[in-house]
């Protein structure tokens, strides 16, 4: 084989994503660097995934384009360090290859040399050892090779052979790889990619797992939490993952216009582990500060931001060594802040967590917990201060009289929806007091369209509205504006009523009795009429409403 097209580059790509996918829990179990990017396998798997995706939707036999659709799929879902450099790698491979219809084995090592060279400036303090290692050995064995070969299925043999050798050598990089026994997580990731190309390339099936892997994932759980015990809680100096997106707004850049290189500089200020990808849409951050608020009022300068990703990096890490009870001996403190909110359904509760929640109570319309319930899940949590979050008009009043109880600095965020309450836990700030964080929290509430989906329970008549028992109503902010018997017609004539041209995002929740493929479609009519913003799908597992809604 002397040269490639797009179409067969997609073909690559597909089941370097599926290989990937498959091997993401043995990616996961390698990781041992502390918390949160604990997930290695996953974050790359997600945003291989969402390449893939982009990649299939836009297949075309031009490769600079087929890659092209790539970048901005890997763009869109990159996650934690991996998923980024990973991202930035094919965005540097494809903006070489762009104007190309084919390329020979030459090329794609010499594209993957430029991809490599672009993700090492997207970090602000490249680390050798790692992904980026890998992949720039691997590189420049393919270079190497392809001037002297014009097979392309070797040169990709010599890439892929080459990472191998490479991943073999991170612990020699890396001391802390050595001192636990594994190689580097990113690093295997990208391995996994390479051999779904290579096997693409030659028609044959995907390598097995080895022995040496399964046992690898029999004795991680203790790696980890031993490699976690090397670091105390109190050293982490910059205790906040913060992940987003800024969607860049023509306004805001006739004033301040954007400079990738201006702008990572500027928020290498704010703390570490910074990456930063942009095209001319958005730009990608992942940083890990002390003060993401400052980090995010820095960054909206330039645009609106999306995608918002807060976590508490301390507080993990006293999760994963607290699995150990002599750790747990040793790191049992009070925690400085915490957040308590209310919520039903596994999926809305995890998305909270992920979010900053340090303690989700189960409850809802048709179980609110009592003021003793929250009272014990604030006690639970053993934080100096707190800040609760209802979720619910009904629970405040409960909530209120928990906070009188406590005996420690609190104020409730009176929000009335989940949509509400997710709001406000991104705008909190952990470097600001209880009473700052309570006003900025209710006021980004305030800014949220909530809209639910639910059935009646009888016949009857409101705000000039008929509804019938078992119909379907749409619910937006309080108010039940239609009723229908088809959900699906019911949830496309809320959508209609609550979307307008200022909204931006739309995240959906789905509840227990929804399907993903059902959420998918209606993902799907948002997306055909109304253009200009981003949908959000997150399976909520809530009972009662079929559908929450928010609009920003």
């Amino acid at each position: 084989m002397k040269a490639i097209d797009g179409i067969k580059f997609a073909e690559m790509v597909k089941l370097g994503a599926h290989h990937l996918y498959e091997n993401a829990d043995y990616v996961d179990s390698l990781n041992v660097f502390p918390v949160p990017d604990g997930d290695t396998g996953t974050n790359m798997n997600l945003s291989m995934t969402s390449g893939a995706k982009e990649i299939d939707a836009h297949t075309v036999s031009h490769i600079g384009e087929t890659s092209k659709a790539l970048s901005k799929g890997l763009l869109m879902g990159a996650r934690g360090n991996s998923g980024v450099i990973l991202s930035q790698l094919f965005r540097g491979f494809g903006k070489a290859i762009e104007e190309d219809a084919t390329i020979d084995g030459k090329q794609f090592a010499h594209a993957l040399e430029y991809g490599v060279q672009t993700a090492y400036k997207a970090v602000m303090k490249p680390v050798e050892g790692t992904i980026l290692t890998v992949a720039k050995d691997a590189a420049n064995a393919g270079v190497e090779v392809s001037a002297v070969t014009d097979d392309f299925i070797e040169v990709m043999e010599a890439i892929l052979e080459e990472a191998k050798a490479s991943l073999k050598r991170t612990p020699d990089l890396l001391p802390v790889l050595k001192e636990v026994g594994v190689v580097d997580s990113g690093g295997q990731g990208l391995v996994y990619v390479y051999e779904g190309f290579l096997a693409n390339l030659k028609g044959e099936a995907l390598p097995e797992r080895t022995d040496d892997q399964s046992m690898s994932e029999l004795v991680n759980a203790e790696h980890h939490r031993s490699v976690q015990g090397f670091m105390n809680t109190e050293d982490i100096e910059f205790g906040y993952c913060t992940e987003f997106m800024v969607k860049f707004e023509e306004d805001k850049l006739e004033d301040r216009p954007y400079d990738e290189t201006k702008f990572r500089e500027a928020l290498s200020t704010f703390g570490d582990s910074l990456l930063v990808i942009s095209d001319e849409e958005v730009a990608k951050v992942h940083i890990h500060s002390e003060e993401p608020g400052d980090v995010l009022s820095y960054s909206k300068k330039y645009g609106s931001l999306i995608n918002i990703k807060i976590e508490n990096m301390r507080q993990q890490h006293l999760d994963i060594v607290g699995e150990n009870p002599k750790q747990q001996a040793k790191t049992k403190v009070k925690h400085p802040y915490a957040i308590v909110t209310v919520a039903m359904g596994s999926g809305i509760a995890d998305l909270l967590r992920s979010i900053g929640a340090s303690a989700v109570i189960e409850g809802g319309q048709t179980m609110n917990p009592s003021t003793e319930d929250i009272v014990k899940a604030i006690e639970d949590v053993g934080a100096e201060r707190v800040l609760i979050l209802p979720n619910n008009k009904n629970i405040i009043m409960a909530a209120e009289q928990a906070a009188e109880l406590i005996g420690i600095e609190s104020a409730v965020v009176p929000t009335r929806t989940v949509p509400e309450g997710l709001s406000a836990i991104l705008a909190f700030n952990p470097e600001a007091d209880v009473a700052t964080n309570a006003t900025a929290m209710a006021d980004a509430a305030s800014y949220v369209k909530t809209a639910q989906v639910t059935h009646a329970v009888r016949d009857t008549s409101i705000d000039g509205v008929n509804i019938k028992k078992d119909e379907f109503m749409g619910i937006a902010d309080g108010k039940i504006v239609t009723t229908n018997a088809s959900l699906p017609e019911l949830t496309t004539s809320l959508l209609d009523k609550v979307i307008d041209e200022d909204s931006e995002i739309i995240t959906i929740l789905y509840g227990e009795d929804v399907s993903g493929a059902e959420a998918k479609k209606i993902g799907e009519y948002i997306e055909k009429h109304f253009e200009h913003v981003e949908v959000e799908l997150y399976s909520g597992e809530q009972p009662l409403y079929p559908y929450i809604i928010s609009v920003e």
